[in-house]
């Protein structure tokens, strides 16, 4: 076992472990460690814990001292210092036309190092800004760029929620997200409702993502008695198409006013409209019966037999001559 506690640089950044020694800190007490950027001021957010070897990162570096009043004093000086380079470099970079945006600034605790963030699409050759730089502030210059995640997390914002963004303000490492997550808490996959503002999948579809599939894993998908619930899309394209829709929503009691007369109406008009087409069908006048076909055939072939045979024929057929008899011959006399 090993005793370590949890440092953090930044209100929201990455938590790193050290080794306390014989220190007593606590949560939320300064200290002065050494990173490989140099002597930088952190926060206790961890308190002295024992952690297995294995879950710790070796060589563990020892925290150096707990801070004092010089150092919060340099601290909040060197803040300062960071914003009047901040303004100097966004100059600078208008002046050398690089394709890039500044996020911030930040000066070591020891004045060892400048450190400029910055966000671009592609690689920048800032060669000669850093020799500029370096030529004003006089101090070793680190430029480094950084994806649109970390450029959100250091400029800010608020998210669709209304509330400020998870990744400023406590999120200290990015997980994974994929469009799988969304799929399985059946929500829209539309990229605008589930991107945040860095253009990137939400942070918060992991939150919920796994109690969805211990839910998935308990209760199965659907019951096998009752049928499957339907899966409602985001524009409701197949649920309007059913009768009595907007009926059924004029029961809810969550509805506001502006949404409750919008559905009134579209009620009376989807009622109208099945009352017309009804009238519509009653109105309409009865159909014809059709004679069978096989009997037009039979028709049209006695029609053309008679037109093929002259007229004498058929006159005959319908009025007959009677017959001539022969006459008897006469009987000759004996005596002859």
């Amino acid at each position: 076992m090993v005793t370590i506690v949890g440092v953090r640089f930044k209100k929201a950044g990455k938590i790193y472990y050290f080794s306390p020694g014989e220190l007593q800190i606590a949560a939320g007490d300064g200290c002065i460690v050494e990173t490989a950027r140099g002597v930088e001021f952190g926060h206790v957010v961890i308190p002295p814990r024992q952690v297995p070897e294995s879950e710790v990162v070796q060589p563990l570096k020892q925290v150096l001292r707990s801070a004092n009043a010089e150092d919060y004093a340099r601290m909040e000086a060197n803040r300062r210092r960071a914003e009047e380079a901040f303004g100097i470099a966004v100059e600078k970079v208008k002046e050398h036309q690089l394709p890039m945006r500044m996020l911030e600034a930040e000066y070591t605790l020891d004045d060892s190092k400048l450190i400029f963030s910055f966000s671009a699409e592609g690689r920048v050759d800032f060669r000669e800004l850093v020799k500029d730089l370096a030529a004003i502030f006089r101090t070793r210059i680190e430029l480094r760029q950084v994806g649109v995640r970390d450029e959100a997390k250091i400029l800010g914002g608020l998210g669709s929620c209304g509330r400020s963004l998870c990744c400023a303000t406590f999120l200290g490492e990015f997980e994974p997200v994929s469009i799988r997550m969304a799929k399985e808490q059946n929500l829209s996959l539309n990229p605008s409702k589930i991107s945040g503002v860095c253009g990137r999948l939400m942070c918060c579809l992991k939150y919920e993502c796994e109690v969805y599939e211990d839910s998935r894993e308990v209760f199965g998908t659907c019951c096998k008695d009752t049928p499957r619930l339907v899966d409602v899309d985001e524009f409701y394209h197949e649920v309007e198409e059913e009768s009595d829709y907007y009926l059924d929503l004029l029961k809810e009691d969550s509805i506001q006013e502006v949404d409750y007369q919008m559905m009134v109406e579209t009620a009376e008009i989807e009622k109208n409209t099945i009352e017309d087409t009804r009238e519509q069908s009653k109105n309409r006048p009865a159909k014809k019966k059709r004679k069978p076909k096989k009997k037009k055939k039979e028709g049209a072939k006695q029609e053309r037999e008679q037109s093929a045979k002259p007229a004498g024929e058929s006159a005959a057929k319908k009025r007959r001559r009677p017959r001539r008899r022969k006459a008897k011959p006469k009987a000759e006399s004996k005596g002859e």
